[in-house]
Parts: structure tokens; sequence; C-alpha cells
């Protein structure tokens, strides 16, 4: 199997790429991150691929050595947060979409075409979709328009299985920067673990871990008024 993962320089990414070079696949590691890329270069079925994933030529010109996959992971992210929505800072939620969502569609476009019939493609979304949280006006936002993407791809996509990843709280370096509490956070190591039992069960939407996200599906139910009040209780 060829696995090629983007984001691949940190935190899950990383994780996900040492994990499937263990399972025996060729792992094409892919990120801006040099350094990192060349330890990963050091496993013997892990080949290092630079791209800025917001750039779409880039993609396209540092992937055109490989002629095609069986699985595709589109995880790479960011993450920032409106401080003050008042006084909205544009620029920041310029940043998180570009990052976040309209890099899927420049990997898409790049990616896409050399994913083998039967072959697998996943997104890698967020819990925070389910529900607004504070401060998660340009994270939230991105997020759900990547688990959209996915599910509108799974219905037009007859040849490739399309798989959503939403992860709960993993503890990364990119979260270590957060600055109020993550309920029941599991390791990055623990949620390449979920992610890849449920990528290669092949389901449709994998979410972890699991008591978390089915509370917050639970309080998805509500309705949006008393919800409101019990977020805006979190942001004080």
């Amino acid at each position: 199997m060829i696995t090629l993962i983007t984001g691949a320089t940190s935190g899950i990414g990383e994780q996900l790429a040492i994990k499937y070079a263990q399972l025996g696949d060729t792992v094409i590691a892919c990120g801006r991150n040099s350094d990192k890329l060349a330890e990963l270069a050091k496993y013997d079925n892990i080949q290092a691929c630079k791209f800025d994933a917001t750039n779409l030529q880039d993609i396209k010109e540092s992937t055109i050595g490989f002629p095609h996959f069986d699985r595709v992971i589109l995880n790479a992210g960011n993450c920032e947060y409106i401080d003050d929505a008042r006084n909205f800072d544009s620029a920041l939620f310029e940043r998180v979409i570009n990052v976040n969502l309209l890099s899927m569609g420049y990997c898409l476009e790049a990616l896409l075409p050399k994913i083998n019939p039967g072959g697998q493609l996943v997104l890698v979304s967020s819990s925070v979709t389910y529900l607004a949280l504070p401060r998660s006006e340009a994270y939230g936002a991105s997020k759900a328009g990547v688990s959209y993407l996915a599910k509108s791809l799974a219905v037009d996509l007859n040849d490739v299985d399309v798989t959503l990843v939403h992860p709960g709280f993993v503890k990364t370096p990119l979260t270590n920067k957060n600055d109020f509490p993550m309920p029941m956070a599991v390791t990055a190591e623990k949620a390449a673990d979920y992610m890849i039992k449920g990528i290669q069960k092949r389901r449709k939407d994998v979410h972890f871990p699991y008591r978390f996200t089915l509370i917050l599906k639970a309080l998805r139910i509500l309705p949006l008024p008393i919800w409101l009040k019990i977020a805006k209780g979190l942001a004080r």
C-alpha cells in the first residue's frame, strides 16, 4: 500500500506516518519542515515530500514523481482563535480558512486523480464542528467546511472511499498553546491508533475519544438558545 499523509511533520500526522510505515506501507510524508522530514526519511519505507499545502503549483510539482497512491490522508491544518469577536480579525480568519480548508481543495486537485480505483481518501476535520464553541469562529468554520466537503465527496466519488475524521482534543505541539482545559485529551500516538483502526475498516465517520465525542453529539440536540447560554458560560 502507498499512503500519502499531509501534515506529517508534527502531531497526529507524524504518528500516522511512523505507524503506517511500521505496518508495511510505503509512506509519502508531506510537510514544510525540512528537518522533520529528514528524520522521518530515516525509516526505510518513508519518503519525504516537501511542499506548502496552500500552494497548488508547489503540491503538483513536488508530487509529480509519485504516479499513484492507495490512500491519501489530508491532515495538515492550523488553529488560531478569535479573541475579540466584536473587533473581528479578518486576517486571522483568512489564514485559518486558507490553511485548513482551501488547502484541501488544492490537495484534491493535485492528488485525487492519483488515487487508485478502490483507494481511500481521508479528510481530517474536528469535533468542534458538532457545537459552536467560544473563540472558534475561524477554526470551527474552517473545519465545518472540511466536514461538508468530505460528505459531498462521499456522494460524488464512486471508485474512491471517503473517510471523515472528527478528533476530540489531542495533545500536540499545536494544542500545547491552548490556554483552556482540554477534557479527555488523548496523545497524538493514541489518536493515530484510533484513526488507523477506523480507516482500515473504511468507516465513513471516525470520531474519538468516543466518550467525549458522544457527549458533544448528545449536547448537539439541545435547542440553540439553551446551548448558547451554556457556551457563553464557558467563555467567561
